[in-house]
């Protein structure tokens, strides 16, 4: 229970008005760090829901697709640089983001991640690499503006935030490919 709680505390923090408005001010920190601290927290609360509810998950989320699927959607509908925009500009949308990230893909994440198996879980991983490379691409080389609320050299560094993330995520895979974990155990 505790950590549904910090979990519940943690998402009222990142909801608040001054909170919400410094880390949507800089773009990096609005895709790189509140939309993922948006997820961890629902990530905590879904114990809760997860004991609440344990039939509807089990039945909704026997294997772990569905509710990847749905994290997968929701993560890739967020970063789009024009969803980014219309959740500064429209306050649906951002009541949208509040809400989507943390009780859809934070808790799809959290119920759906244990039931994969570890080919599905690094699909998942490569699936994300390669879509971080391409936007991290698109972010940089783009020669054009891509959101109106942002200054272009913010779109250069979220672009090499998205390179950073998936150099992370390519050492990450490479490891657990080399690597045999139970030889440690």
């Amino acid at each position: 229970m505790n950590q549904s709680f910090y979990g519940l505390l943690l998402w009222i923090f990142l909801v608040a008005p001054p909170v919400a408005n410094f880390m949507e001010s800089v773009m990096v920190i609005h895709m790189h760090m509140q939309m993922p601290m948006l997820v961890i927290a629902g990530m905590l609360m879904a114990r809760f829901f997860q004991k609440r509810f344990p039939g509807f998950f089990e039945k909704w989320n026997s294997n772990g697709v569905p509710g990847i699927t749905l994290f997968v959607v929701i993560m890739v509908y967020w970063m789009l640089p024009r969803t980014m925009d219309e959740a500064l500009t429209s306050h649906l949308v951002e009541g949208f983001k509040f809400i989507s990230l943390p009780f859809l893909a934070g808790l799809s994440l959290r119920d759906s991640w244990r039931k994969l198996n570890p080919f599905g879980k690094n699909s998942i991983i490569t699936s994300f690499t390669v879509l971080f490379i391409g936007l991290g691409w698109l972010y940089i080389w783009s020669p054009v503006q891509l959101c109106n609320n942002y200054l272009v050299i913010e779109q250069v560094t979220l672009g090499w935030g998205f390179l950073t993330t998936a150099i992370g995520m390519v050492v990450y895979l490479g490891y657990n490919f080399f690597i045999d974990p139970t030889a440690y155990k």
